[in-house]
């Protein structure tokens, strides 16, 4: 039979290296080649090659009718990316062409549009990219072969936005049942907005205790999904990276002078899909017994480009020791610290609401059932590196941040 012929088929990405796949951005060519191996004479209608990139979300939620009914909604959305077709072999002469045993390559090229959104894989929706090819022969199955490929948007930190400062401040009345037990504010800065992984954010923060009990003050970078279809919107977040500082006793004062919170190795921020969005804040928290959590937050960038050599006060990633010269931090041991569980910084764990959307269902029957099990970004479970303890050294009076929105 022509289909036992047929001893490989299979799609070839060129700039592929021994166990590393090729990334791409907007704006570039893709390149490679199809390998057909025959084991005899064979057959053969037409070879085609399709590329696609979509974006997908789906989640459902269950919903009451009345005191006895429930039921499921289902809420569902997809974009279109990417998508380029090309027929590699054409036969003229009765649409039928005879090859002989051995192996042949069909080479082909395509381009990228300018801008496209990072792949990614989450709980509730996915962006993925891929290259499928299909032998049509007669009177047999059609025989195809699937190559998964990697996009990364490009995220430039050396923009004037992103190398902003970040800074706020929060007070809040500690109260136990009907007593009020005095005020703790709290306020923290950053020295800016964007950052890639394996960074180092240095947190200034001033905690100034006025109740009667201790409070114990922390920090988290947090990664938010969201998902949106249909009008509806699916959040899930999980702390990536995190800190904690020492018990403020009662009325005292408490300064982190730079206290180092690295970046783990966590995918860019996706800020531009009409589908779903990656997000990331910095949480700096009070706990206060008795009482609510005395929240703080600063929002993040996390991107591709890291920072220039000389393009602000702090380093980027291959200059980590002038960075913490530049800080006035010298060089800080190391101290394990695991993640908290994201319901220790904020309450809700994940947040469903609806509200109108400009978007409509973008309905694509060919691809619902295939799922590569590649992916650039996988849902977050990582346990970050070890983190920094405080400067043995504190910077003088001078040095001190009061005024934390300036």
């Amino acid at each position: 039979m022509l289909f036992d012929k047929v001893k490989a088929f299979v799609v070839q990405l060129d700039g592929a290296n021994a166990g590393a796949e090729p990334v791409f951005s907007g704006g570039q060519a893709v390149a490679g080649r199809v390998l057909l191996e025959l084991a005899g004479p064979a057959r053969v209608g037409a070879l085609k090659l399709r590329a696609r990139g979509r974006a997908h979300v789906h989640w459902t939620e269950s919903r009451s009718a009345g005191s006895s009914t429930a039921y499921t909604q289902s809420y569902s959305e997809r974009v279109e990316v990417v998508s380029h077709r090309a027929t590699l072999l054409a036969p003229d002469i009765g649409g039928i062409a005879t090859l002989p045993p051995g192996r042949h390559e069909f080479p082909f090229s395509f381009q990228l549009p300018p801008t496209l959104v990072t792949s990614f894989e989450g709980k509730h929706g996915s962006v993925r990219y891929c290259i499928k090819a299909t032998l049509h022969r007669p009177w047999v199955p059609a025989r195809r072969a699937r190559k998964v490929f990697t996009v990364i948007e490009p995220v430039d930190i050396n923009t004037p936005a992103l190398l902003a400062p970040q800074a706020g401040a929060r007070e809040k009345i500690a109260r136990s049942w009907y007593s009020n037990r005095g005020l703790v504010s709290l306020s923290a800065k950053i020295d800016r907005k964007g950052y890639t992984p394996g960074e180092v954010i240095p947190v200034f923060a001033e905690i100034d205790n006025g109740s009667t009990r201790p409070v114990l003050p922390r920090a988290a970078v947090v990664q938010t999904q969201t998902f949106m279809a249909r009008g509806a919107r699916k959040q899930k977040r999980a702390v990536v990276a995190s800190l904690s500082g020492e018990p403020v006793g009662p009325g005292r004062r408490a300064l982190w002078q730079g206290r180092a919170l690295r970046i783990p190795p966590v995918g860019p921020s996706i800020l531009h899909c009409r589908v779903l969005h990656v997000d990331y804040t910095l949480k700096v928290c009070v706990d206060i017994p008795g009482s609510s959590k005395l929240l703080l937050e600063l929002p993040l960038v996390i991107g591709t480009i890291p920072l220039h050599p000389f393009g602000s006060r702090s380093s980027s990633v291959g200059s980590h020791a002038s960075f913490l010269l530049d800080w006035g931090l010298g060089v800080l041991p190391e101290r394990p610290e695991a993640p908290p569980e994201y319901s220790d910084v904020v309450a809700d764990e994940e947040v469903a609401a609806v509200e109108q959307s400009p978007f409509r269902l973008l309905q694509d029957p060919d691809v619902g059932a295939e799922s590569p099990f590649f992916a650039y970004i996988q849902e977050f479970r990582y346990r970050p590196p070890p983190l920094y303890s405080e400067d043995p050294n504190p910077p003088s009076e001078a040095m001190r941040p009061r005024c934390m929105t300036c």
